[in-house]
């Protein structure tokens, strides 16, 4: 490849994003971890803005809410891998579904017979759903936990206040003290957890049997799972004549929503800030399986080792460091079913992985200052020969810096432990890649790729990190 093709492509300055832009793109992925319809948490911001401001909450609290609503699934993925194991079920739907099941006895054991090894052969469903049946509480409340110390934990690498925190870790918390992990009642509930729960149930109903769905379920969930002051106030919203119910079924949701954040509050997202939120959603893409633990950081490490070697600009080594952090969030919408198989794919499943670079593309691309980094990640799995995934695209339309990302995606593929087989050594993986140079990686790549390994002192390399 000749030098020239090392210019750097042209990217607006991180001033040109706004935080409530960013946030409510990344929102989708959230969604999609959770087998949600795409829009789902930017809904759920429409719903609870609005029961926010009709129940008086001031301008600082309204703020914390906007976000806590966008960012309310943000642990979400720490618990799919457990999900799969207990309930021998994809994660996707069973999460999907699980919104819909109240406290009833009936609803909860329908639910666990009807999602629980569906696949699997009679005495292995047998034993899983004899544990559950067990141990339900334990379950629910390990699962619960995980979900939302992870979730409150990346909201403050994310930097927001302790509000926004807390309303995340406090989701599932119900008003009459019989939710988790906590089983906090009535106002020691943060208001924006009451909310959240309140906005999603609304959400979730409605996008599945229309306004009465919703109006319906939460009167019936009134005093036990929800606020009864905040069902009054969401019943005020919903009676008005001001569009509330057409928005929130319209695809102009986003730019609705957008509006909706408090002004006053602008928070700078400088290229530090950037770097942070990209490393954030990496965490969360990586908290999906203990495959893929510490997978996003390492890429992206091993990208920057590369574009160093190449001669990029510090500016330029930035923004695709980003790009690398995230050229995995479309994995969000693979189940671990799937993911974390130690057995050959068959094609329906290979299938749903390779759908993992477009998702990643469709995310990314909802932030316009993003564009041009939203087609270098996603297409990380395109090959030299055209033999890649998703376009198939040829070697003339494969850019530098996807050849990088594709470089160090596959290193670290090869020397991370997998589901079917252990960590590769260093030199059998660079041997290994050897023998891909000119179909699948770039010869200019992989050269720098070895000089930056024959650089860096054996505990220099970051070891894969198996903790989930």
């Amino acid at each position: 490849m000749e030098r020239q093709a090392l210019a750097s492509p042209m990217h607006p300055p991180a001033e040109a994003i706004r935080l409530s832009e960013l946030i409510g793109a990344m929102s989708y992925a959230l969604d999609i971890t959770e087998g949600q319809p795409p829009g789902h948490c930017v809904r759920c911001c429409w719903i609870g803005m609005h029961v926010g401001r009709e129940a008086g909450l001031s301008d600082d609290q309204l703020w914390e809410l906007y976000y806590a609503l966008l960012l309310k699934d943000l642990g979400c993925s720490s618990n799919a891998a457990r999900i799969c194991e207990l309930y021998l079920a994809d994660d996707l739907s069973f999460k999907r579904d699980f919104k819909t099941v109240g406290d009833s006895l009936p609803q909860v054991l329908s639910f666990v017979l009807t999602h629980t090894g569906l696949k699997a052969g009679l005495a292995e469903r047998f034993r899983s759903v004899l544990t559950i049946l067990r141990h339900g509480g334990e379950i629910a409340q390990e699962l619960i936990a995980t979900r939302c110390q992870r979730g409150a934990g990346i909201a403050r690498l994310l930097r927001f206040p302790e509000g926004v925190a807390a309303g995340i870790y406090s989701l599932d918390e119900h008003f009459n003290g019989k939710g988790k992990p906590e089983g906090l009642a009535g106002e020691a509930i943060p208001v924006h957890a009451r909310i959240a729960l309140l906005a999603q149930v609304v959400d979730v109903f409605h996008t599945a049997g229309g306004r009465q769905a919703a109006m319906a379920e939460v009167r019936r969930r009134s005093g036990t799972w929800f606020d009864p002051r905040l069902v009054q106030a969401f019943e005020r919203v919903a009676a008005q004549d001001g569009g509330f119910w057409a928005t929130l079924a319209s695809p102009d949701v986003d730019r609705a929503v957008r509006a909706l954040e408090p002004a006053g509050h602008e928070v700078p997202l400088d290229d530090d800030y950037l770097d942070d939120i990209a490393a954030a959603f990496g965490q969360v893409v990586d908290s999906k399986s203990p495959y893929t633990s510490g997978h996003s950081a390492r890429v992206a490490l091993y990208t920057d080792m590369i574009a160093e070697a190449l001669g990029l600009s510090p500016a330029r080594r930035r923004w695709l460091k980003r790009g690398a952090l995230l050229h995995d969030v479309g994995k969000l919408g693979v189940s671990n079913s799937v993911l974390d198989k130690a057995g050959k794919l068959d094609r329906e499943e290979w299938e749903a992985v390779k759908m993992h670079a477009v998702h990643t593309e469709t995310i990314l691309s909802r932030i316009g200052a993003f564009s041009e980094l939203a087609r270098v990640a996603a297409a990380h799995h395109e090959r030299l020969d055209g033999g890649g995934y998703p376009r198939g695209m040829p070697a003339d339309e494969i850019g530098i810096e996807t050849r990088i990302i594709t470089t160090a995606d596959i290193f670290d593929a090869i020397t991370a432990e997998r589901p079917y087989r252990g960590a590769i050594p260093i030199p059998k993986a660079l041997e290994m890649m050897s023998q891909t140079v000119g179909t699948a990686l770039d010869p200019q790549c992989f050269d720098a790729l070895r000089q930056a390994i024959a650089r860096l002192k054996p505990e220099a390399m970051p070891a894969p990190d198996m903790g989930a």
